[in-house]
């Protein structure tokens, strides 16, 4: 099983590993598009208001570009505690201990914006550039990565089950038929549902930590929802969407 996470806008600082090294990343198909952007970001730092333009970036986070002109030369962490914030909190990779934080860390992988699709223990250093981000004079991000991503994860859908927890934004860089996907919905005290904002991510995160540590090895919808519900969550099925019930 794959549980695919969204990134975050949010990134743990510095490292302690060598300079990012396309060639170690898992999925080396996808390394000269990683390279074509990363020498785009690159470039694009030297002019901090087209950067601030692409990137949607306001002026008081000018950081975040420096972080983009140092890719090739910053430390690296893994993915995994690279990423920040509400998912990444609530997932809490670093309290697992023994044979569950192995098995996380060979579950968990990340779409992402600039590198498509890492696994947790590959070194990427601190960036910025999102899904929706429009660099200039070149295609949108999802039409530069769909006709490398979807085959690739196509490929892992037919050995493996994938649920994916990334929001329509980085879905929408690599679509997957076959996943199971989540949606998080409040139930109010007169029984109507709405759709979670704010904590969406959280309730994520806790299904990621549960699915990932788990000694279970699901192979459909149903059997990632029975694992949920053995850990106290409340999850509802219809075919391969699985929604996860909270109170409002």
């Amino acid at each position: 099983m794959i549980v695919l996470l969204p990134p975050s806008e949010t990134k743990q600082a510095g490292g302690d590993g060598p300079p990012l090294q396309l060639d170690r990343l898992s999925s080396p198909e996808l390394t000269p598009l990683r390279t074509q952007l990363v020498d785009e970001l690159v470039a694009l730092a030297a002019d901090p208001a087209g950067s601030r333009k692409a990137l949607g970036l306001s002026a008081k986070q000018d950081d975040e570009i420096g972080r983009n002109a140092e890719l090739r030369n910053a430390p690296t962490l893994p993915a995994i505690t690279r990423y920040t914030g509400v998912l990444y909190d609530a997932l809490d990779i670093g309290s697992l201990r023994g044979t569950a934080a192995a098995r996380a860390r060979g579950r968990l992988a990340v779409g992402s914006a600039l590198f498509g699709l890492l696994r947790a223990d590959d070194r990427v250093p601190a960036y910025r550039l999102s899904a929706t981000s429009k660099l200039p004079g070149r295609p949108g991000l999802s039409t530069r990565w769909r006709p490398l991503l979807e085959p690739l994860l196509a490929e892992h859908a037919r050995n493996e089950l994938i649920v994916d927890l990334r929001s329509g934004s980085y879905a929408a860089l690599g679509r997957i038929p076959d996943a199971v996907r989540v949606q998080v919905l409040a139930e109010h005290p007169d029984g109507h549902r709405t759709v979670v904002s704010h904590f969406n991510k959280a309730h994520k995160g806790r299904l990621a930590r549960v699915l990932s540590s788990s000694r279970a090895e699901p192979d459909d919808a149903a059997a990632v929802a029975t694992v949920a519900r053995r850990a106290g969550m409340h999850v509802e099925r219809d075919g391969s969407e699985l929604t996860v019930v909270v109170a409002a």
